[in-house]
């Protein structure tokens, strides 16, 4: 496997892209630290296949959740080697929220770079001492922090900050052998984005991308896998983009489709 005998620390691993990558990580022979405000779930299917996790309970934007999450790392397992900081506050109550600029509740607006940026900030400051030669950062940030859009301001801004972060970590930490990379999904189909997007609000994703097929959690996973792996050592300071072709063409091409 490519990560035996590798500790990884997945937050947002309660649900979505973070539950894909902690079970994908177990699968490829790490020991995975499940972090998230609900994470037991997440661990118990990992040890039920037969994997090592552990859940913690954890708001990363809490400075002291942060540093415990890392010790419980250090604490179950021994190491650290694999930091991906994935929660996001995609919840009603923040990202429901997110409006344009005019209307945007400025407690959305704290509470949206809280986690996304602050929480990722926090984790790099308490893992990074623990970290060795051929450790990996990789941090989730969107294509929402790519392209200009009318809402959702908070969280393409806190996404966008991320992209820059995760150079700056790079640049910090390359010396040591650590690498920081961040990935930008687009549509994925988790089980709440199909349970809320409408079927013409699908077509509509469907006539942005070039390829016929949306992301999965489990895809976005496999490239989290293989950013945790020494298979990219050489892959340091990058975004990469995973949305199935839809930021990789002009507006028009999408147009012509959609008259088509």
């Amino acid at each position: 496997m490519r990560l035996q005998n590798k500790v990884a620390i997945v937050t947002g691993a309660g649900s979505g892209i973070g539950r894909a990558a902690a079970l994908r990580l177990a699968k490829e022979g790490a020991s995975v630290v499940v972090a998230d405000l609900h994470p037991r779930n997440t661990a118990d299917l990992i040890v039920k296949d037969g994997g090592a996790a552990v859940a913690t309970v954890t708001d990363v934007s809490d400075e002291d959740a942060v540093r415990a999450m890392v010790a419980t790392a250090l604490e179950r397992f021994g190491r650290l080697d694999v930091l991906h900081n994935n929660a996001a506050a995609l919840g009603r109550e923040t990202y429901g929220r997110d409006l344009d600029l005019e209307n945007l509740d400025l407690e959305v607006w704290d509470r949206t770079l809280s986690v996304s940026l602050r929480g990722a900030m926090l984790g790099c400051k308490h893992a990074a001492p623990h970290l060795g030669e051929g450790a990996s950062i990789i941090n989730t940030t969107s294509v929402s922090a790519l392209l200009g859009d009318t809402d959702h301001f908070a969280y393409g801004s806190a996404k966008g900050a991320l992209i820059t972060f995760t150079k700056y970590v790079a640049t910090l930490y390359g010396e040591r052998g650590i690498r920081c990379n961040a990935i930008a999904p687009g549509l994925v189909l988790t089980d709440v984005a199909v349970r809320v997007m409408t079927p013409e609000r699908l077509a509509e994703k469907a006539a942005e991308r070039v390829l016929p097929w949306a992301a999965r959690p489990e895809d976005v996973a496999d490239l989290v896998a293989f950013l945790a792996s020494d298979e990219s050592r050489c892959i340091t300071g990058q975004t990469i983009v995973i949305d199935s072709g839809t930021t990789a063409h002009r507006p028009e091409h999408a147009l012509r489709r959609h008259r088509a």
